[in-house]
């Protein structure tokens, strides 16, 4: 029997920052490593692969709208053996002095949705604001 699976929506917003380079940032191997300090390889575009964090995420980018929307299946080298890649959604929006980003992650194995809850904000929130601070 499958695993019952959880959603995890969170959101951001970066003052003086576009939504165009919040969409850069995620889907560019070189940038992503800069935010996260870890390696991310891959190809920004529909169908390429990729892989952040030195290979602990693997995943295929599904649908991509520069600037505007990120849609991926996403798993971890922790995933549960018999579950299927999880899905995550990013949206980008120019707010008055910045950009809001949308993230909702579905698909989630229950088991694992809490830790990967607190993971986004420590592993890719913290992070992305303290890029963009600089």
């Amino acid at each position: 029997m499958a695993e019952k699976t959880r959603t995890i929506r969170q959101r951001g917003f970066f003052p003086g920052v576009k939504p165009v380079e919040l969409y850069d940032a995620l889907l560019n191997a070189k940038k992503h490593s800069a935010f996260t300090g870890a390696k991310a390889t891959g190809a920004a575009r529909v169908g390429g692969t990729f892989t952040a964090w030195d290979g602990y995420i693997t995943g295929t980018n599904l649908e991509l709208e520069r600037g505007r929307r990120i849609v991926q299946e996403w798993k971890t080298t922790e995933w549960p053996e018999a579950s299927p890649p999880s899905r995550l959604l990013w949206t980008f929006a120019a707010k008055r002095g910045g950009a809001e980003v949308t993230m909702v992650h579905s698909k989630v194995p229950a088991s694992q949705a809490a830790a990967y809850r607190q993971g986004w904000m420590d592993y890719y929130w913290t992070p992305l604001k303290e890029y963009f601070a600089r």
